[in-house]
């Protein structure tokens, strides 16, 4: 569960805190019709490449949680790259747990992805106290349909499958905010990320009302017309349980800034505030 924390959707990072209203049922709605291309380009105009670092700390503990604190940083960065969009997450946090034990988990997770969607790269490390717990790696391609193939090279040479619909990363944070445009506020889609090998995940999505941006007076990469509440129910597509493994909530900018986030395991929550926020440049291609 807790290796979760170094696989956070690579953009939402931005892809964590305002939830959608308590009332917003996350429910899974049937899959819908992949967003227009005309209209995932003209959201995609919009992003602003940026660099950014968040404090993360415990948000909440429940009764039973075996988890008493959680501190560190994360950088998160979405560049341009022309054709592609990269993107890289660095986790330093440390686990407390109740029993007094802690644990230092360092993180460092890149990707690339067509803009077009099709083409996907990824490259996972990540430590435990110092020594290399996991790494994954390797890429991934759809068809104009959706259905694809991802081959890993890391932690063992395999070849998975991936089903109709199923989306990268980035292209499912520009289909939120797609969404979020329309007005059309629940969907479920099918995303592969690469953060490890067990295949892709079902995200369902609730998308809240538009608002201002909540820390818009701290940098001018943050005074933009709106910000949507998010929240996301993530599960395991070969699972059948009705209960997702972890939710995300985030307060999601329209040039994909997120300005909070939080991320929900049941028994504990984790936010990261955002402390840092820098321009990178367009590509100009």
């Amino acid at each position: 569960m807790l290796d979760r924390l170094s696989a956070l959707p690579a953009t939402v990072g931005a892809v964590f805190a305002a939830a959608v209203s308590a009332g917003a049922l996350l429910a899974a709605s049937p899959v819908l019709a992949q967003p227009a291309a005309t209209s995932l380009a003209a959201v995609a105009a919009k992003i602003q490449p940026h660099r950014a670092i968040y404090a993360m700390s415990l948000g909440s503990a429940r009764n039973g949680s075996k988890v008493s604190d959680v501190r560190g940083r994360m950088m998160f960065e979405w560049a341009d790259a022309c054709d592609g969009w990269t993107t890289e997450q660095r986790f330093q946090l440390r686990f407390v747990y109740s029993e007094g034990e802690d644990m230092a988990m360092n993180t460092n997770y890149t990707t690339w992805e067509a803009k077009n969607g099709l083409r996907y790269r990824f490259n996972v490390r990540k430590l435990v106290n110092g020594e290399v717990d996991e790494e994954v790696s390797g890429e991934a391609n759809l068809s104009e349909g959706g259905a694809g193939t991802a081959q890993f090279t890391k932690p063992d040479p395999q070849e998975m499958e991936l089903p109709a619909g199923t989306m990268f990363p980035t292209a499912h944070t520009l289909a939120i905010l797609d969404h979020a445009e329309r007005k059309e506020p629940f969907f479920t889609r099918t995303i592969f990320d690469g953060s490890d090998a067990e295949g892709p995940t079902e995200v369902s999505t609730v998308v809240g009302k538009p608002g201002a941006p909540k820390d818009s007076a701290k940098d001018p990469l943050l005074k933009v017309g709106k910000a949507w509440p998010v929240r996301m129910a993530f599960f395991p597509v070969q699972s059948d349980s009705a209960q997702p493994e972890y939710e995300m909530s985030l307060h999601l900018l329209e040039n994909g800034i997120a300005e909070s986030m939080q991320i929900d395991y049941g028994d504990f929550t984790v936010n990261a505030v955002l402390e840092k926020i820098e321009a990178l440049p367009k590509s100009g291609c």
